[in-house]
């Protein structure tokens, strides 16, 4: 049976809510993206500068995925199991409360509002149906991502602990050039993977 999905979000597609299973449906899709981001976040790619973790990938994906507000609402829930001391983040990076006063604290608060950006992109503006528009809103999200974790560390670097020798400048060549890299790899991976994810899933339904 033909089934129109031009409206929804691909989570909606895959998995339409009805209103016997939208609580269950919300709660499963929180816990699966927040595993989904957990996983993201372990998984270190040897690259040049820096290696790349896929935090940010997972980030922009749930949001194209899940659409505005589950994708924000979703990330917002992998943070808070990272504040309540669950092995969440990547690397060594001990969680806790403490963790979200750091200097990355700011990238953290960015998933969440790239999440909920990308995500009313992808379920108004329906970017995420083709490589072009879906690569544009990846590059929208990782922006913000940058906006919020680049003012952050400049804040606490520079306006709160006053430590010397930090400026501007100093704060983009630690926390946003050493990145470009690899975040350009995983913009061209979502802008490559969410249209096939579509196809699949209009051949499902059909």
């Amino acid at each position: 049976m033909q089934t129109n999905v031009a409206s929804m979000s691909l989570a909606e597609a895959a998995w339409p809510a009805r209103e016997g299973n939208k609580l269950l449906r919300s709660a499963v899709l929180v816990v699966a993206g927040v595993a989904f981001m957990t996983l993201c976040a372990k998984i270190q790619v040897p690259m040049w500068p820096v290696p790349m973790t896929m935090q940010t990938f997972g980030a922009l994906v749930i949001g194209a995925a899940y659409g505005w507000p589950l994708g924000a609402v979703t990330v917002l829930g992998y943070l808070a199991a990272g504040f309540f001391g669950l092995p969440v983040f990547s690397g060594a990076a001990v969680p806790g409360p403490a963790y979200f006063l750091g200097t990355t604290a700011g990238y953290l608060y960015g998933f969440v509002a790239a999440a909920g950006i990308v995500g009313w992109l992808c379920e108004r503006r329906f970017w995420d149906r083709s490589p072009v528009t879906a690569g544009l809103a990846m590059l929208i999200g990782s922006a913000v991502i940058y906006v919020f974790g680049l003012a952050w560390l400049y804040t606490v670097l520079v306006a709160i602990r006053g430590v010397a020798g930090w400026d501007m400048l100093r704060v983009l060549n630690a926390g946003m050039i050493p990145f470009l890299v690899g975040d350009l790899v995983k913009l061209l991976l979502a802008a490559a993977l969410l249209p096939i994810a579509w196809n699949v899933v209009r051949r499902f339904r059909d």
